[in-house]
């Protein structure tokens, strides 16, 4: 198989799991948010809830690896994912008076960063299909 049509397969399967990731993300944000928590709170929340999950989904789907020792570096990129989400969500929310618009809007950078920085650092070695 060619690796840019391994690599396009692995971006499809990406999204797939990132939008299923992403809805389960998202309804956990409003949620707390709708409950009168503060944004900051609202993402750790959600972003720690949706840890477990992601990492399933994206090892075993994504990336073809279950290997469960590398929970510590994909916790790692979800530190850098959440420092960046609050700051977009910051960022957005200066122009945007509604923390649920800033939220959704910052999920499109976010996901964009997250298939990077799993694909380099948590599922190096298994970045293209078997």
């Amino acid at each position: 198989m060619k690796v840019g049509y391994m690599l396009n397969n692995q971006v499809m399967r990406f999204l797939i799991a990132g939008v299923i990731n992403t809805i389960v993300y998202y309804i956990l944000y409003s949620l707390f948010l709708f409950l009168e928590f503060d944004y900051k709170i609202s993402v750790a929340l959600a972003t720690i809830l949706g840890v477990l999950f992601s990492f399933k989904s994206f090892g075993k789907y994504v990336f073809y690896n279950e290997d469960k020792r590398l929970i510590y570096k994909f916790i790692g990129v979800y530190i850098m994912l959440f420092c960046l989400n609050l700051l977009l969500i910051k960022l957005f929310h200066m122009f945007i008076e509604n923390y649920y618009i800033a939220g959704f809007l910052a999920i499109f950078p976010c996901a964009i960063a997250s298939f990077y920085l799993n694909r380099e650092f948590v599922f190096k070695k298994c970045s293209i299909d078997k």
